[in-house]
């Protein structure tokens, strides 16, 4: 596998930088502007965030979309793409490189264990800090869903909730999610 080329201001990785990397099975994420790439999610992981993006998207109100494959940008040299997002759907309408913070209700991320400390640690710090309200944890090898509510400038635990819970909520919208349907 060859690296991807330089960034355009020769320093630090911006989002217009995303455009030019290639198309080689590689996901890739920006953090204060560096670059940040992994494999592909493998089958049970992509099973796990289609599963949670279906249930979502059955309940969701109108004004608000479910999607997967979107990045969300707070500035330019930062840039994360969440396993599921809840948006509001006028935010997709308008188009762009990235969701912007202030439009995202809901990010998710199933922990893969080989970029954990990603999802746990770094996401939650970066979707916290730019203010996103609900940040969700999919843990497989627990079978685990932690919800996780914005608090000032970071997140607070709202609940772990296992494969025998069902999870009750208005936040982001009124919904149902049996959580043993996720895994």
């Amino acid at each position: 596998m060859t690296s991807p080329a330089r960034p355009s201001s020769g320093d630090f990785w911006t989002v217009d930088d995303l455009q030019d990397l290639p198309q080689d099975g590689q996901d890739y994420e920006i953090f204060d502007g560096s670059l940040l790439v992994s494999p592909h999610a493998d089958v049970r992981h992509g099973a796990i965030a289609n599963r949670l993006r279906r249930l979502l998207d059955r309940q969701a109100p109108a004004g608000l979309l479910v999607g997967q494959d979107v990045g969300v940008s707070a500035k330019r040299s930062s840039y994360f793409v969440p396993d599921v997002f809840v948006a509001y759907e006028e935010a997709l309408e308008r188009g762009g490189a990235a969701l912007a913070p202030a439009d995202v209700l809901l990010v998710v991320e199933v922990v893969s264990p080989g970029n954990a400390g990603r999802d746990l640690v770094l996401k939650r710090h970066e979707y916290g800090v730019a203010g996103i309200p609900h940040y969700w944890l999919a843990e497989p090898r627990k079978q685990t869903l932690t919800v996780l509510e914005h608090v000032g400038a970071g997140y607070r635990e709202a609940a772990v909730l296992s494969a025998t819970d069902e999870h009750r909520t208005d936040r982001p919208f009124p919904l149902v999610l049996p959580i043993a349907d996720i895994f």
